[in-house]
């Protein structure tokens, strides 16, 4: 059974930066498709940003276009998604989440593990 440990959140100032990972265990990752999601108080969970099994494509929300970047290392079962130049709307709970297929979604509905997730807050 696969396990999804996510770390690296904290307090950042804006415009600051902050790499989370997503440490997995109980199986490879090399099989599984990758988003990273968020969720703010009173509000939905939104996908963030996905990456297919073996790392051939990549998706990120709009919001977070040119500052993200998701990457994965197979041999270390680690998901990575490094957040630059961070805003105030970054603020939320942060997901990793895996599913047993090549292509990735930013639809939550679309995975069947979940880690455990790590608290991003962005403010001065």
């Amino acid at each position: 059974q696969l396990q999804l440990v996510e770390s690296g959140g904290g307090l950042v100032q804006p415009g600051g930066s902050l790499r989370l990972s997503c440490a997995a265990s109980g199986s490879t990752l090399d099989y599984y498709a990758i988003g990273w999601f968020r969720q703010a108080p009173g509000k939905e969970r939104e996908g963030v940003s996905c990456l297919s099994s073996f790392g051939g494509s990549t998706n990120y929300a709009d919001s977070v276009k040119g500052r993200f970047t998701i990457s994965r290392d197979n041999a270390k079962k680690t998901v990575y998604l490094q957040m630059n130049s961070l805003k105030p709307e970054d603020t939320a709970v942060y997901y990793c989440a895996a599913d047993w297929r090549p292509y990735c979604s930013t639809r939550p509905d679309a995975y069947d593990f979940w880690g455990q997730g790590t608290q991003v807050t962005v403010s001065s």
